[in-house]
């Protein structure tokens, strides 16, 4: 090993005899290799492939020196998924390197605003040069990659500029467009852009656009289209599940205020609000806050309020408008003894939960009613139970409280359709958790629908009276332990 020390990872032939020379004696003694035609490396193990991908940047750099990374290669910052790249040169080729298609198109030199990139000869297309390049038409032959990517994906570009810069922003990258395509001659992708600029600015109309993110914006809806597809994940999972139906096994009073006390203490001791359990009956029976403790009393009694009221607890949104305003209405409930949480108002400011950054406060409207939109397509109890949840905890859509609002929305959508409801207990918590972040930074739903399945069947399982027998048998079945490790369903 000690004899490759001496070679770079990649080592060019060149117009150097003695250098040729030296690398070619070092491929007879299998010190280097040729990976690509006259690029080596003494990296003998890894596929030409894989080495070629990880290292394209050098490796343009050394062979088209001068190239400006243009079209779509300069909106999506690197080669495409299955290795295609596209640069603006001297001639028009394409160049085949393991695991890498360089498409060299010929056309107009750096420009204003190109920048040089990876500290070589290699340019990096501005902005506005780049959006009015994915702008061109763009002829494809059966089976070939197109220079340009797809319109709606130039709206949602654009759109993102105004959601993070603002109007002035969207304004200056559309000036910045106007020179490029002055000097270049591009009136007609100067046009297209700003035929999409001016919808997104309601100037004018939306119809020009394509993408349902770019649309949103400009009718005064925008969402964010990453935890859409993240709904729609759980929304198809959800579909193609077998879900089972268990009725509601505490309808009536007096067991129906037995179950619905236990929701809201546990609810509320998933959100650090800790009481012991007889403190906190003894609470709800007197509706008497615990000395010292105002504003935490009234968040369990808050919530006892809402899932203990039989006429509350039928009532599921039927329209997008339905759910908005139904969601600002309990949670201003819920926090009334909280007035710094501003009960009952969106989120002005970004929230998040360790590394979990939830939907930024513009775009919660917009995202409430799109994810509402595929609830809409289920139409079992217990999976529109599970994704209302979600939805609700994914947006996050006030300052605190989100939690227990989630879990009160599912049990609503259950409740209202004669079934059991769930309740995650002290012991189910980091189990529940655990689930919530899978789905959240993974889209993986398996673990969330089996966790939340099996805490309604644990509700279904108890035998339900009095408080004290309830009490008796989730103390049997360590329902109160906090636990670390997680619980499998």
């Amino acid at each position: 090993m000690e004899k490759n020390v001496q070679w770079p990872l990649l080592v060019f032939g060149t117009s150097d005899p003695a250098l040729n020379r030296r690398i070619r004696q070092a491929r007879q003694r299998e010190e280097l290799r040729e990976v690509a035609p006259r690029i080596y490396s003494p990296d003998l193990t890894t596929p030409p492939a894989v080495l070629v991908r990880k290292n394209w940047l050098p490796i343009i750099q050394h062979l088209f020196p001068g190239a400006i990374i243009s079209h779509r290669s300069q909106l999506e910052g690197q080669p495409t998924g299955d290795g295609h790249l596209f640069l603006t040169y001297k001639y028009t080729r394409n160049v085949e390197l393991p695991g890498l298609t360089v498409h060299l198109l010929e056309g107009p030199g750096p420009q204003p605003g190109d920048a040089p990139f990876g500290g070589g000869d290699i340019l990096f297309a501005s902005e506005a040069r780049g959006l009015l390049e994915n702008l061109q038409p763009a002829r494809v032959r059966k089976g070939g990659v197109s220079k340009a990517l797809p319109i709606e994906t130039v709206e949602e570009r654009l759109e993102m500029v105004l959601r993070v810069r603002g109007e002035a922003g969207l304004n200056a990258l559309r000036d910045q467009a106007r020179d490029v395509a002055t000097a270049l001659n591009w009136p007609d992708e100067l046009a297209a852009l700003q035929r999409i600029v001016g919808a997104l600015l309601t100037t004018h109309s939306i119809k020009v656009l394509s993408s349902p993110v770019a649309r949103a914006r400009a009718l005064g809806l925008p969402f964010d289209a990453g935890r859409v597809a993240l709904f729609t994940t759980l929304a198809g999972a959800l579909r193609t599940t077998a879900l089972p139906e268990r009725v509601d096994p505490a309808p009536v009073a007096p067991a129906y205020y037995t179950v619905a006390f236990f929701e809201a203490y546990f609810s509320n001791f998933i959100e650090g609000t800790v009481f012991q359990v007889d403190e906190a009956h003894r609470m709800v029976e007197t509706g008497q806050a615990v000395g010292g403790r105002h504003a935490d009393s009234h968040d369990v009694l808050s919530t006892y309020q809402l899932c203990s009221n039989p006429a509350e607890m039928r009532v599921v949104p039927r329209s997008a408008e339905e759910l908005l305003a139904l969601l600002q209405r309990r949670h201003g409930q819920l926090m009334r003894a909280r007035p710094d949480k501003r009960p009952g108002q969106w989120k002005e400011y970004a929230n998040q939960a360790g590394l979990t950054n939830f939907v930024e406060p513009e775009l919660v409207r917009g995202t409430l009613h799109e994810g509402f939109a595929l609830c809409q397509g289920l139409t079992d109890p217990l999976a529109r139970a599970m994704f209302m949840m979600f939805l609700i905890s994914e947006v996050h859509p006030f300052d605190d409280g989100n939690g227990r609002l989630a879990r009160l929305m599912m049990n609503a959508e259950l409740v209202s359709a004669g079934q059991c409801r769930i309740i995650v207990t002290t012991r189910a918590r980091e189990a529940y958790l655990d689930a919530l972040r899978r789905l959240s930074r993974q889209s993986d739903p398996s673990l969330y629908i089996r966790m939340l399945s099996g805490a309604q069947q644990f509700v279904a399982a108890l035998r339900v009276g009095t408080y004290e027998e309830v009490k008796q048998q989730l103390e049997a079945q360590d329902a109160f332990t906090e636990v670390n490790s997680q619980l499998r369903w």
